[in-house]
């Protein structure tokens, strides 16, 4: 699992780092950091932080895709 972010379209709302802190945090300006890689047991949290990001910041993608 490969994650992105779209520092353009981030706005903060922290939905993400809710729902998979492990995986996401906010920095000192209010933006989304992606922070580790996330274990087999976070794929689900981390998928529905991907859905809840209301300007959908947040992509993920294959190990094996560019």
């Amino acid at each position: 699992m490969r994650i992105t972010i779209d520092y353009e379209r981030c706005e903060g709302h922290g939905l993400c780092a809710l729902t998979a802190p492990g995986v996401f945090q906010l920095d000192d300006q209010g933006l989304t950091r992606y922070v580790a890689k996330p274990a087999d047991s976070e794929r689900d949290n981390v998928m529905q932080a991907i859905q809840d990001c209301p300007v959908q910041a947040i992509r993920v993608s294959s190990e094996n895709q560019p």
